[in-house]
């Protein structure tokens, strides 16, 4: 049993509890609060004018797929050979050895998403992952969290320079609709085949097909790579037409649309922050577009995009939208629970009782730029930083 006593700890369901203990057991927080009894027995380690706050949730990066260091070497993250390979898995690509997931942890984020990046209209399956393990199977939170989608100019630049679709946004949306229909006709050969033409032949199995099937029955959302507003409202206009689950990845023209994307309750997934007009894409990019989307209601999280902003700057991402007019609170709820609502992360986001043990103590303010962290509490493991 461990507990960590003395620190202000940021619970994200409610105030802040001043010089508060957190009670730890097996990997889960047992109690928590101002004046709690510890037992006999436990470890006690004192963060007196210390911060407490949730494991940091990066929800969109490509960690473990574009490794630190290597170039082709340890480069998996786009399969550029296909602009339909929804069947590929994050998976099977992340190396645990990446050093990036040390400095997620020197950063306080415990759990990421990764997945391929836009190359491809449908580019393979996402996974979330804790930052620490030894194997894939150790870190796995979630698989799959959702299939990589891409519109705008990445896989038009990738194909319509070979004299392959899609050469135009059309195309790059009829694609994506002919994918859907052929997994559509996929699933009900099944499901007729299931329920009683035990005379024909079971259909085979097609991997691309059931991948986008999971998408089609609401099991996993398409998450879409989206800047620009035009582009944004053809992933809604497909959404609408195949009713599907999605997330709009990047977003950055997300406050021209904003009410839209609120009325219809499609949650966004903001950045990276930090960055310039590095394409065209990103000739709207707006450090208030949290703001905006805060003021129209829409749930959003906050990416770093890995290796694009390297991932120990997740906090200074989030900070520096509320330099842009997003409230404190919802910058470091971008980064926590929403983030965890908004992939249907169970248990992770806040510090309460009866939620898994995935914490970390700062020197001082997340976003102050001279805080540090020096303890990380994730997968029953207390590791520490100088």
């Amino acid at each position: 049993m461990l507990a960590l006593t003395g620190g202000n700890i940021f619970t994200m369901v409610g105030d802040n509890i001043e010089n508060g203990t957190v009670l730890i057991k097996d990997g889960n927080i047992i109690e928590i609060g101002e004046s709690i009894a510890i037992p006999s027995g436990t470890e006690i380690i004192r963060v007196n004018g210390r911060i407490i706050t949730p494991g940091l949730i990066d929800a969109h990066s490509h960690i473990g797929m574009f490794e630190e260091i290597y170039r082709v070497e340890g480069d998996d993250g786009n399969e550029m050979t296909d602009p339909l390979t929804p069947h590929l898995r994050a998976i099977d690509a992340v190396n645990p050895e990446d050093l990036a997931f040390q400095d997620a942890l020197k950063g306080g984020v415990t759990t990421v998403v990764t997945g391929p990046g836009s190359a491809n209209i449908l580019g393979g399956e996402m996974a979330a992952l804790k930052t620490w393990g030894k194997t894939v199977e150790d870190m796995i939170v979630k698989f799959p969290i959702g299939l990589k989608a891409a519109l705008g100019e990445n896989p038009k630049r990738v194909y319509g320079t070979t004299s392959k679709a899609p050469h135009t946004r059309m195309a790059s949306a009829a694609i994506l609709r002919e994918a859907l229909v052929s997994a559509q006709n996929y699933i009900k050969k099944q499901e007729n085949w299931i329920n009683g033409e035990k005379d024909k032949h079971e259909p085979e199995r097609d991997l691309k097909l059931e991948s986008i099937g999971r998408v089609l029955k609401r099991e996993i959302p398409l998450r879409v790579h989206a800047h620009r507003a035009d582009d944004i409202m053809t992933a809604v206009r497909i959404a609408r037409e195949f009713d599907l689950k999605i997330i709009i990845e990047h977003c950055t023209e997300g406050y021209k649309v904003a009410d839209e994307l609120a009325r219809l309750n499609i949650p966004a997934i903001i950045g990276p922050i930090i960055t310039n007009r590095a394409k065209v894409e990103l000739q709207g990019i707006n450090l208030s577009n949290g703001k905006y989307l805060e003021k129209a209601g829409v749930n959003f999280a906050i990416m770093t995009d890995h290796p694009v902003v390297p991932i120990q700057y997740l906090a200074l991402s989030a900070g520096l939208t509320v330099q842009g007019g997003l409230s404190e609170k919802t910058a470091l709820q971008a980064i926590t629970v929403n983030a965890a609502k908004l992939l249907g992360l169970n248990g992770l986001g806040t510090l309460e009782k009866g939620q898994k043990a995935d914490l970390v103590v700062w020197s001082g303010h997340p976003f102050d730029l001279r805080s540090k962290v020096e303890l990380v509490y994730i997968n029953c493991n207390l590791l520490s930083f100088d």
